[in-house]
C-alpha cells in the first residue's frame, strides 16, 4: 500500500478566470505534519458542498452529501477516512474507506470533491497519496496573517 499524508481542508474558494461566466473553484489541502498544501479544482457544487460543511451551515432540506451522510448513520456505516489515491492526466482520484457494523470494510471510487464534503460531514480522516502530495507546494503560513 502506498504511503499518505494526513491533510486538512485548508479553504475552499472561487479563482478569478478571464472568460466571462467562467467559473473555477478550489478546494486547498494543507498536510497536518507541514506547509505543504495541494490544490484540486472542483466543481462549484461540489465547492458549495465543502464550504457549508466548513462552515457548519445548514439547509432545512438535506443536500446530497447530508443525505448521504443520513444513510450512512441510518445503516451504521462509518467512514473512517477517505485517500485521495491518483493523479491520472489531470485528473484526481479517491476512495471511500466504508466500514459497516460488523466491522467490515470496503473501498469506494468517489471524486475527491465529494469524498471531501462527504469527511467533513463524518468527520473523518482525510488523506492524500504521499507521491500526489510531493507535487503541492510550501507556503508561509505566518504570511497569510
Amino acid at each position: 500500500m502506498n504511503k499518505v499524508v494526513e491533510t486538512e481542508v485548508f479553504t475552499v474558494y472561487q479563482q478569478p478566470t478571464s472568460q466571462p461566466g467562467e467559473e473555477t473553484f478550489v478546494v486547498v489541502l494543507k498536510a497536518k505534519n507541514s506547509n505543504k498544501i495541494l490544490p484540486i479544482w472542483i466543481g462549484k457544487n461540489e465547492a458549495q458542498a465543502i464550504y457549508l460543511a466548513l462552515k457548519d451551515i445548514k439547509y432545512e432540506r438535506p443536500l446530497t452529501h447530508d443525505l448521504i451522510k443520513s444513510l450512512f448513520d441510518a445503516l451504521e456505516v462509518e467512514v473512517p477516512k477517505i485517500v485521495i489515491n491518483a493523479l491520472v492526466n489531470n485528473t484526481y482520484y479517491a476512495r471511500l474507506l466504508l466500514k459497516d457494523k460488523e466491522g467490515n470494510i470496503y473501498s469506494v471510487d468517489a471524486r475527491p470533491s465529494d469524498s471531501i464534503a462527504i469527511a467533513l460531514r463524518m468527520k473523518s480522516k482525510i488523506f492524500v497519496a504521499e507521491d500526489i502530495m510531493e507535487r503541492g507546494e510550501e507556503i508561509d503560513l505566518d504570511a497569510l496573517k
